[in-house]
């Protein structure tokens, strides 16, 4: 539904949901032809803010019972990749992740991937790099969308590999 999101930016919550459903209607019952226009909207990257503008959120820990650390649910995706193929998450400049991203954004990669597959390690020994953890990945493709230089290009992995939603 190509108007929902940005229904919501424009109108706000309850008028855009309305509008969302009056248009999920129509197309449903076959006049979504009176509904022509698209809502023009910015990409998500773009929406990224500094992080000295925002106060850093301290989450609990898992309690194991209600909330889960992200590789618990990594392991629930039954996600496969084969050991020996090549990483599927590329970044267009190596430099970009601790020269930019890390000053500026905190390293966002950490955050909007719900997998964990993006770490800054080295950071208290001063030697940051990225590290790419591309084996537990689950294809939501948050990376290529969200972050905020457009620096990862993710690409389909050989060989079918990747998460394996049995009961869907």
């Amino acid at each position: 539904m190509r108007n929902a999101r940005p229904a919501l930016h424009k109108f706000g919550v309850t008028l855009g949901t309305l509008y969302s459903g009056l248009d999920l209607w129509l197309n449903s019952i076959g006049l979504g032809f009176l509904v022509p226009w698209t809502f023009k909207q910015q990409a998500d990257h773009s929406a990224t803010e500094k992080a000295a503008d925002h106060q850093k959120i301290h989450y609990p820990k898992p309690d194991g019972v209600i909330s889960f650390d992200r590789l618990s649910s990594v392991f629930l995706s039954n996600t496969n990749h084969e050991e020996d193929q090549p990483v599927h998450l590329q970044l267009k400049d190596p430099d970009v992740p601790i020269k930019i991203n890390l000053p500026l954004y905190e390293a966002p990669e950490q955050r909007y991937c719900p997998a964990g597959v993006y770490e800054i390690i080295g950071r208290e020994e001063g030697q940051a790099r990225l590290q790419i953890n591309a084996q537990n990945c689950v294809h939501c493709k948050s990376c290529d969308i969200k972050d905020p230089t457009q620096n990862i290009n993710w690409v389909v992995p050989e060989g079918g590999g990747g998460p394996n939603y049995p009961n869907m």
